[in-house]
């Protein structure tokens, strides 16, 4: 070697040398934190160090408090993690020793009781390295809103923790999150993660929404960015540990659709490589292996998009991050579309084969926006463009980021300034107090006045004959007595006047029920148990008492006497009468004796319904909610129609019944009733529940639930079930829009039922599941189809009848076999106790022609929701 080279390389091991000095303890880690305790845990292969274990490399400037739980109702995969948090009073900072780069910072948080700290109550704020994170940041608030819009949309989950991921620049030997509790509260932390990132993610130059393809420098080396939604476009969920490199989760993107009928889902496994080598850091193979396209024409018209909406944080920048993969065309032109973003042209023509260079080729493009302080929602949209007849597009990956101003990712004021909400408080507080001292006040005038009333002597004729004084009863009782004795009322207070119904006492319901005995139990619901009973002319009665413990109380008991002594219809079960002496509550109704639609479709020994036993038993269940909707100026919405609301009697004659929820409709100048959201998990109208805006059309959704319900003969929840098929009704509508509804039947109607009735059978159902209302037909609508769909199966029935075994006549029900068919059972022998009533729903009443007409409405997937309040 010459001397010249030796000094050249003497030199560079210098630099070398130096450099190593230099840095010296500033490597680049990754530092997975186990916060609040002193010890390590494994979750998904990774040890979590603990924050106040001795050389964890970890600084914290006060101790705060170390909090832990023995409850836990998390995803089980991070129990360990999240069953520990510190929790903090004052200013706290993790210190991090680190090299210069980009990193991944993931904050985890997992709400949970601790001592007198109650996390409903903390509010904080979060920065690193100077960047502002989040500000008067409040983690039960935010769970409660994620769980809203996800229940909205889709409705697979319910979400008890929370994750905030970040990705910023460091500049210096070291990392600085500070935790910044607001005055006189506190904030806590349950786990950190801070993953270094060697490869680039981002580059400065991006193409602007609507700037004609040109790219636009954003500065991304010098912006904070906040990762709003990571979705795993047609495929399924993917977690941290299937993405190695950075852990990342992506997410189900169905949930976000407007409507996902308009792509379907597609996959390939095989020869899926990266356009470039500066992709293979940008999103695991597993997010190119599947994806949505246009190709599903049937359900669309020509020029239809496919469309995400997603709600984001006002006046902030976003990158828009779409991730690509031919899977189908080896050639290129033969997938041309265009990309919309705010309904901005993002890209025109756009030709994955040609950009990423081929096919089965990973390929990603970046879209910058930005989103006004009037805006809080981002569109994504592709669909055919303007230069091809071709009605097609593709994605595989959806990425959304918003980015910082002026060193700030904190939205505006999400709940506004803490101070003022205690001042505000404050000041409710004293006018309450006021106003109940002057309520007291106004409640002893009017007591007094009572009083004086009452004891005031008066001179009645009663018979001819002139009455001593006395006390004046505050209700009255009709003095005819009805055909038992008992007598009826005439007004009470909280009563309307033109209520009747007997009123028991509280001794006749313990003769009737034995004293409560429990073998008389025939059934229990979030009212109470209802007793089978006997009144003295030996009449079978159902008895509903009110468990003190129950959710539902005065308010339901009494808008159920307030419903049913309005109502009279041979679909809705009749009252008889209540009972609220010594603080019960008891209501009386009708036997019904084959007990609950339910009970006849699974779980168990009862002999299986036929199909036409079905179809009936649907046809007067939509009788009963038709009448319902239409019987009465304002019209009444049931609001919790589920197949345990079905009862069946004697003669399998459907009756709606329990309508402790129901609310009469709205007025002729509104469109629906603002009320809270109640129901039952599982059948709940995710419109209902986003907007708190009840309708008629809320009962049609709950109404195609119980469609499914019947036809399948599974619960609508079971969470024994493999992931896809726990929703019956989200696994239903899958089958149903691939027009295979049939694959899922009840095994015990397979060949006993017309193909051609269960197909027009499938479109009822999927139309009332519709997500928004306006989408669905009306009870009247689903009636008149499910009457044409009796007489494809009646007709069906008399061709075939040579053919087939029919063993679908129940050993309790007469036989069928003789009657006309295509007429509806529930009809005969059943003559109307109230002939105005009955005149009415006759009118009312749509029937049948020979060919119906498409339903209303497109066929949406339905969004099912998680009840908070179910019953």
């Amino acid at each position: 070697m010459r001397v010249q080279d030796m000094g050249v390389f003497g030199l560079l091991v210098l630099v070398m040398i130096f450099l190593f000095v230099r840095t010296g303890d500033a490597q680049i880690n990754t530092f997975l934190v186990n916060c609040g305790s002193n010890s390590s845990v494994n979750v998904n292969g990774r040890k979590w160090i603990g924050d106040s274990s001795p050389g964890n490399n970890i600084t914290l400037s006060s101790p705060g408090i170390e909090a832990s739980t023995a409850v836990f109702n998390g995803d089980p995969v991070y129990e360990p993690l999240y069953k520990t948090a510190r929790i903090f009073t004052e200013t706290l900072n993790y210190t991090f020793q680190g090299a210069p780069g980009d990193y991944f910072l993931r904050l985890h948080f997992y709400p949970f009781a601790f001592q007198s700290y109650n996390a409903n109550q903390s509010y904080f704020s979060v920065a690193a390295n100077g960047l502002k994170l989040v500000s008067e940041f409040n983690i039960p608030r935010e769970i409660i809103e994620k769980n809203n819009y996800w229940q909205g949309s889709w409705g697979n989950s319910t979400f008890s923790s929370l994750v905030k991921e970040y990705i910023f620049t460091v500049e210096s030997n070291g990392i600085l999150i500070d935790f910044i509790p607001n005055k006189g509260s506190f904030g806590f932390v349950n786990a950190i993660e801070v993953i270094p990132v060697a490869d680039k993610l981002f580059v400065d130059a991006v193409k602007k929404v609507g700037g004609n393809g040109a790219n636009s420098s954003i500065s991304l080396s010098k912006r904070g960015i906040e990762t709003m939604y990571r979705l795993n476009v047609g495929g399924s969920t993917i977690k941290p540990d299937q993405d190695s490199e950075f852990w990342r989760l992506w997410e189900l993107d169905s949930g976000y659709m407007i409507n996902p009928d308009a792509g379907s889902e597609i996959n390939n496994k095989s020869n899926i490589i990266y356009a470039s080598p500066n992709e293979t850091s940008i999103a695991p193979l597993l997010v190119y292996e599947t994806a949505r396209t246009m190709s599903n024409t049937e359900v669309m018209e020509k020029r239809f998009n496919m469309s995400w909406k997603l709600e984001v944080d006002p006046d902030f920048d976003y990158l828009v991050r779409l991730h690509f993969c031919e899977l189908i065309y080896n050639i290129s032109s033969q997938r041309n579309f265009r990309i919309y973003i705010n309904n901005k042209t993002a890209a025109d023509n756009f030709d994955i084969f040609t950009r990423a260079g081929g096919m089965n080729k990973a390929y990603h493009e970046d879209y910058f926006d930005v989103i006004s302080p009037q805006t809080s929602t981002l569109w994504i949209q592709l669909g055919p463009g303007t230069s091809t007849s071709v009605t097609d597009a593709l994605l595989s990956g959806l990425e959304v980021f918003k980015l910082s101003r002026d060193g700030n990712l904190a939205p505006v004021q999400r709940y506004g300034n803490l101070e003022e909400k205690k001042s505000k408080r404050s000041l409710i507080l004293w006018v309450a107090i006021g106003a109940g001292i002057a309520f007291i006040a106004i409640l002893a005038a009017v007591v007094a006045l009572v009083f004086w009333f009452c004891r005031k002597p008066s001179i009645k004729q009663i018979d001819g004959k002139k009455t001593s004084p006395g006390w004046r009863p505050l209700f009255h009782l009709n003095s005819a007595a009805n055909a038992k004795g008992s007598p009826r009322y005439q007004n009470h207070s909280g009563f309307t006047a033109s209520r009747s119904g007997r009123r028991f006492t509280l001794a006749e319901i313990k003769a009737a029920t034995k004293n409560f005995d429990e073998s008389l139990v025939i059934g229990a619901g979030g009212f109470g148990k209802v007793y089978k009973g006997e009144i003295e002319d030996c009449t079978l009665v159902a008895i509903k008492r009110a468990n003190p413990q129950s959710q539902q109380g005065l308010t339901e008991f009494e808008t159920e006497i307030d419903m049913l002594s309005k109502l009279r219809h041979r679909h809705l079960v009749a009252m008889i009468g209540f009972c609220d002496e010594q603080n019960e509550m008891i209501l009386v109704y009708e036997f019904i004796s084959n007990g609950t639609l339910r009970s006849h479709l699974f779980g168990s020994d009862l002999p299986s319904l036929t199909w036409k036993q079905r179809l009936e038993v649907c046809i007067g269940a939509a009788r009963g909610l038709h009448y319902l909707h239409t019987g009465s100026e304002r019209g009444i919405i049931h609001r919790d129609v589920k197949t345990t609301n079905i009862l069946l009697d004697e003669n399998f004659v459907a009756k709606m019944a329990d309508f402790g929820l129901s609310k009469t409709g709205p007025s002729l100048e509104h469109t629906h009733v603002s009320t809270a959201v109640k129901g039952s998990f599982g059948y709940l109208d995710p419109e209902y529940f986003r907007r708190q805006q009840l309708t008629e059309k809320s009962d049609v959704y709950s109404f195609g639930v119980v469609l499914f319900e019947v036809v399948c003969s599974r619960a609508v929840i079971n969470p024994s079930l493999p992931k896809d098929q726990i929703n019956l009704a989200e696994w239903a509508m899958k089958w149903q829009r691939q027009k295979s509804l049939e694959t899922i039947i009840d095994p015990r109607l397979r060949g006993k039922c017309s193909p051609e009735s269960l197909i027009r059978y499938g479109e009822i159902a999927e139309k009332c599941l519709a997500d928004e209302g306006k989408s669905r037909p009306t009870m009247g609508e689903v009636l008149w189809h499910l009457e044409y769909v009796l007489q494809i199966q009646g007709a069906w029935l008399q061709t075939n009848a040579e053919e087939i075994s029919i063993t679908a006549s129940h050993p309790l029900v007469p036989p069928q076999d003789n009657e006309p068919e295509g007429q509806d059972t529930t009809n005969l022998d059943h003559q109307e106790s109230d002939s105005d009533t009955k005149s009415k729903e006759d009118e009312s009443a749509p029937k049948p022609t020979n060919e119906p007409d498409h339903i209303a409405g497109g066929a949406v997937e339905f969004s099912q929701m998680v009840n908070l309040q179910g019953r």
